[in-house]
């Protein structure tokens, strides 16, 4: 059940009441998820805007001016078995996306140069499939990580689904990947709303083979997929317990031909909100505007910094177009921020509260990016 400022009877204004708890995260403190969602229910657009300023205090807090920012390389497109109904490239919907297998060394290659040229810390080898098992493919995928490695241009990520061995995440680590990508999507009880051939239990698995061998997780959701705010909460209350790195926020962009084509978009201004409570749960992570960000806020885009952004999917997304990342880099310097971010999350050590779930083999995450 939501819960607003006036149920909470706190007695204090709710410009006030968002101070104390900004104040007491800026000190090194936690809000509970019932006080997230007194943040997410905030509708007056001056209280909004009281929001984003605690939340871009706490970014700077945190994160100073500096941005990090990844991009990707959609390294096998199409004809996924899964149904996630938010993703052009399953196979089973009717989107006329591109369709290729596993990509050449070459294009890999390129797209670090050209990440290395743009100040891109991390390049994301993306593959649209079930996920990864022992065997050929295996092989192949790490030989891409490992020249991704020697390449040294930028951070080999990746982001290649669901993990159900504790052997095939060691493969990766031994190959070089500092980080995989594997999102949580959205909360546990809305997850079978947009999937039903695996499960929210699987993604959290995947994610605990890869913490055991030591990789760092990108694990994020999207939003606007018909969830509602305390589904939003959930789901930044999970990433807190498992840890994540990296917080991918992706904003649904209704692809024509999946489930939801016809999904009413979110108003900006609640994505910007959203933004502002993912920074008062998760003070010290980096929390990535990916997809979905150009069509959903528009003119709108440079605030999601002020909502407490520290990092960006730059250059276009797995089948939909992004800004030009000149244009980004343009907003980046308007703004006095820095791209230059190489710190291998070392400011976030210690920070998490990992919780039961982090020791527990039943649990984890997938997919950085959506379409």
């Amino acid at each position: 059940m939501s819960v607003t400022m006036a149920e909470a009877g706190t007695g204090l204004t709710i410009r006030d009441r968002v101070a104390e708890m900004g104040q007491r995260v800026l000190d090194g403190g936690q809000i509970s998820r019932d006080e997230a969602l007194e943040l997410v229910n905030i509708e007056s657009n001056a209280d909004i805007m009281d929001l984003l300023a605690w939340a871009n205090r706490i970014r700077e807090h945190y994160k100073g001016n500096k941005i990090h920012l990844c991009s990707i390389v959609n390294a096998k497109a199409g004809a996924c078995s899964e149904n996630c109904s938010f993703c052009s490239q399953s196979a089973a919907f009717q989107t006329g996306s591109p369709r290729y297998g596993f990509v050449d060394p070459e294009p890999v290659q390129d797209a670090m140069s050209e990440a290395k040229d743009n100040s891109v810390t991390a390049v994301g080898l993306v593959a649209a499939w079930r996920g990864l098992k022992e065997g050929p493919m295996l092989d192949e995928v790490c030989d891409r990580i490992r020249e991704m490695k020697e390449n040294g241009k930028s951070r080999p990520d990746a982001s290649l689904g669901l993990i159900e061995s504790q052997a095939v995440a060691d493969r990766l680590k031994e190959a070089g990947l500092s980080c995989y990508g594997h999102n949580l999507e959205s909360s546990r009880r809305f997850f079978p709303e947009h999937c039903t051939t695996h499960t929210f239990e699987d993604r959290l698995k995947t994610i605990q083979f890869l913490k055991n061998a030591g990789i760092s997780i990108c694990s994020g959701g999207i939003i606007g997929m018909g969830e509602d705010r305390e589904d939003r909460v959930d789901l930044a209350m999970e990433i807190r317990e498992i840890d994540a790195n990296v917080v991918p926020v992706n904003i649904l962009n209704p692809i024509p031909g999946t489930p939801l084509e016809n999904q009413e978009p979110l108003p900006p201004m609640e994505i910007l909100k959203t933004i502002a409570v993912f920074r008062f749960i998760l003070p010290q992570k980096e929390i990535m505007i990916a997809g979905g960000r150009t069509v959903n806020l528009r003119d709108m885009q440079s605030m999601v910094f002020t909502a407490g952004a520290s990092a960006l999917m730059v250059g276009n997304y797995l089948t939909t177009l992004n800004q030009p990342v000149e244009k980004d880099l343009q907003m980046l310097r308007d703004l006095g921020l820095d791209p230059d971010w190489d710190n291998d999350f070392a400011d976030q050590l210690g920070s998490g509260s990992c919780g039961s779930k982090c020791g527990s083999e039943e649990k984890t995450v997938e997919a950085a990016v959506t379409a």
